[in-house]
């Protein structure tokens, strides 16, 4: 089943993979539309029941090069307030999916399309791809949450290393820094992240929806704080069918056997 816009698509897969695809050629350019879209399609995918995880995806041969600096060019501070807000809503709903999400990244992935990237919990990307946020060489800096959630991903020094130089790294730096999880051959870069979405939707819909808000959340705060969320969240769990399920199966089968139903 497909929800879909011009400029993205929400498919939704039969194992409870949804796939948000970015499909504004030559190069998946994020305009005012594009953002729009994908602020729809994130909603979408968080609210669906059927939606147990998300792959973001470019397509073969570009993740996206970005914004779309012909629009952005034409605009004023004034307009830019706006902009700037609808840009990094778009952007958080993506990162806000309660779910996991994999980027499935092939090709570029520069300005906006890196950001985009950054909003995923697990980044997949093909050995020629290339990552960075080169906005500093447009007498700008990052809008779209670059200067938060990739300081976040890498550490502070390595970020600021890429954003004040607004150099691209190819994939093996990128691997090495932190800012992608795994490289793979181009052809391998879908099937790869459909395989871990297809690992983790099949996995306890409410445990992975809490630990990835511990996480996020705690993140965010001083330890103890994130101690006291994370604490909250576990004793929640008790209350959940998947809990039962997944102590009773360890006990008599052993770890990794229960199935789990997301309740």
């Amino acid at each position: 089943m497909s929800v879909s816009a011009d400029a993205v698509q929400l498919d939704v897969c039969d194992d409870g993979v949804g796939v948000i695809r970015l499909d504004r050629p030559p190069v998946n350019a994020l305009d005012s539309v594009a953002q729009a879209a994908l602020r729809k399609a994130a909603e979408e995918a968080a609210f669906r029941a059927d939606v147990r995880a998300v792959v973001l995806y470019g397509g073969p041969k570009v993740f996206s090069a970005g914004g779309d600096i012909k629009e952005m060019a034409a605009m004023s501070y004034v307009d830019m307030i706006g902009h700037a807000e609808r840009l990094q809503g778009a952007f958080t709903a993506v990162a806000d999916i309660p779910k996991p999400v994999i980027a499935a990244i092939n090709g570029p992935a520069l300005g906006g399309g890196c950001e985009l990237a950054l909003t995923a919990d697990i980044r997949v990307c093909a050995t020629e791809s290339v990552l960075g946020l080169p906005e500093v060489l447009l007498g700008v800096i990052p809008g779209a949450g670059g200067t938060q959630r990739l300081p976040r991903i890498i550490g502070i020094a390595k970020a600021k290393d890429l954003i004040f130089t607004g150099r691209a790294v190819g994939a093996e730096e990128a691997e090495r820094i932190g800012l992608v999880d795994r490289v793979v051959a181009a052809v391998d870069v879908l099937p790869e992240a459909m395989a871990i979405a297809r690992r983790l939707a099949a996995g306890p819909a409410i445990a992975l929806r809490a630990a990835k808000a511990a996480i996020d959340r705690g993140a965010n705060t001083d330890i103890a704080s994130g101690l006291e969320i994370e604490r909250s969240l576990f004793a929640g769990l008790f209350a959940t069918e998947d809990r039962i399920t997944g102590m009773r199966g360890f006990i008599a089968d052993g770890p990794g056997r229960a199935r789990f139903a997301g309740r």
